[in-house]
């Protein structure tokens, strides 16, 4: 496989620090440029984000030296840097689309782990295992923009990794029908430790901005086909969702209630997820986990602290599957939220769109 040279865009903030750790040694993507906001251009990423570094690993000695340039106003010098960009800004919705745009258009492909872009109708949402045929309705958007390389892919919210992945082999062999999923969200989703969100120490918030109507929404997106040059959401299932905040560092948890057409026999469940592969593994791209959905027997588990790791982050864990006197089946799943669920899923959809030769 070629190399490719990559900019992060966000470079400072929590989710564009998970980028740079996680591309440090990647065997594909080389990182070559940075950029941040205005008051963070012309420092060096070590001047700029050091004394703001949130993540366990030191930043790395590659990058420590480059210097940001401006998000806005250097699109030219970074298309002379990279070949595509990862963007995870933090700024108001309409500037992050307009933003994301300007680069798709200089001809620079963006991989977003922004929500701006994510309605719509020819910007693919993509989880690998999933819904990886959702990339060709890259051509129309490319038409769309009056581009030839540049568009813009985006990755879903981070919530929906950890219960649409167990749902989604069931939905195509059963028809799934209706769910129920409340999610207990960590803090590093808002950008947060516990130095500094003081608020949440003893405490479960039972609200998030914006997060019920996400994850209500964009799973039939994911669930949806290509017609047409765009992506047409699936009709099914009804979805209800709550989403609580809770003190826990990394990894959403989600407690799930499901319903289908055909009732499905508990033990064939738990034989479907651990058989479930998709593109990614298939690809054998370097990010996906060698088994996607990890069932635990034990009663107590999934545990945030025990398990959010699992193969790098970037597998979904599941457990305590069972039947429901309300739904068919209820269960618990957690997947790492900055990782799987933020800058490891995009990193995952730049490889397949890498090997799916839409990088070139």
């Amino acid at each position: 496989m070629k190399t490719y040279r990559v900019g992060i865009i966000g470079a400072t903030g929590m989710v564009g620090q998970r980028f740079a750790t996680l591309l440090e040694d990647h065997p594909w993507f080389h990182v070559t440029a940075l950029a941040a906001s205005e008051r963070s251009a012309g420092k060096t990423y070590a001047e700029a984000a050091g004394s703001r570094w949130l993540m366990k690993t030191p930043m790395p000695e590659s990058m420590k030296d480059l210097v940001l340039l401006d998000a806005s106003k250097d699109i030219d010098r970074m298309k002379e840097l990279v070949d595509f960009v990862f963007c995870a800004v933090n700024m108001k919705k309409d500037e992050i689309k307009a933003l994301e745009e300007a680069y798709a258009k200089a001809e620079i492909p963006v991989v977003s782990n922004n929500s701006a872009n994510r309605g719509v109708p020819d910007v693919p949402m993509v989880v690998p295992e999933i819904n990886a045929d959702h990339i060709e309705v890259i051509e129309a958007q490319r038409k769309r923009l009056g581009t030839k390389r540049g568009f813009i892919a985006v990755k879903s919210n981070c919530s929906l990794q950890s219960y649409v992945p167990p749902l989604s082999p069931l939905k195509d062999i059963y028809g799934l029908k209706k769910v129920l999923a409340c999610t207990y969200q960590a803090i590093s989703g808002a950008g947060k430790t516990f130095e500094t969100f003081p608020d949440i120490v003893d405490n479960v918030i039972p609200f998030i901005g914006g997060e019920e109507e996400k994850s209500e929404q964009e799973p039939l997106k994911l669930w949806g086909k290509v017609e047409n040059g765009k992506i047409v959401n699936a009709t099914e299932p009804s979805i209800t969702t709550q989403c609580l905040r809770v003190p826990v560092s990394d990894g959403h948890t989600a407690a799930v209630f499901a319903s289908f057409e055909k009732k499905p026999e508990i033990e064939d469940i738990k034989k479907i997820w651990a058989e479930f592969e998709g593109e990614a593994q298939k690809l054998n791209l370097p990010s996906a986990p060698k088994q996607f959905i990890h069932y635990f027997e034990e009663e107590n588990r999934p545990q945030a602290k025990l398990d959010r790791d699992l193969e790098g982050g970037m597998a979904v864990s599941v457990g305590r599957l069972r039947s429901d006197s309300q739904y068919d089946i209820k269960f618990v799943c957690l997947s790492h939220n900055t990782l799987r669920g933020a800058a490891g899923g995009a990193v995952l959809m730049a490889e397949l769109l890498a090997a799916k030769g839409y990088m070139d």
